[in-house]
């Protein structure tokens, strides 16, 4: 199965489709235009595709509704988690100013442009309080 995301005019994924890879054939041999031109014979013209790989084989990243496609690194990009992270060229995920330390579960305070012990904030949570709920 081939995945492809549909892009709104400010290249921000805003639906995944699945394709069968037979509709992909060209000369034998897949090709993500003839996916494109598939999904606008059944949907209409007007529409912006990209493929996406669930492995992860090209484009960086699987495409998920919001996340950004950067045409000048042929990659989707996840939304940013906190405003002091950044994003890694070579990976184009956002990473922490200060790296993760290994262990224990840890949460990011941006307030305090810090990791503390997810376990630690997790003790006096409600179900309502908690983000994970």
């Amino acid at each position: 199965m081939a995945h492809f995301a549909e892009l709104d005019g400010d290249n921000i994924v805003i639906r995944v489709l699945v394709v069968d890879n037979d509709k992909l054939l060209k000369d034998g041999k897949e090709d993500e235009q003839t996916g494109i031109d598939y999904l606008n014979s059944i949907l209409g013209s007007g529409h912006t595709w990209k493929q996406t790989s669930y492995n992860h084989n090209f484009r960086k990243k699987y495409a998920g509704t919001g996340f950004a496609y950067d045409e000048a690194r042929d990659a989707f990009i996840e939304p940013c988690p906190f405003p002091s992270w950044t994003i890694n060229e070579d990976t184009c995920q956002y990473e922490p100013p200060i790296p993760r330390p290994e262990g224990l579960p840890m949460m990011w305070n941006e307030s305090e442009l810090a990791w503390e012990d997810g376990e630690e904030k997790r003790k006096g949570w409600t179900v309502e309080e908690s983000p994970d709920a």
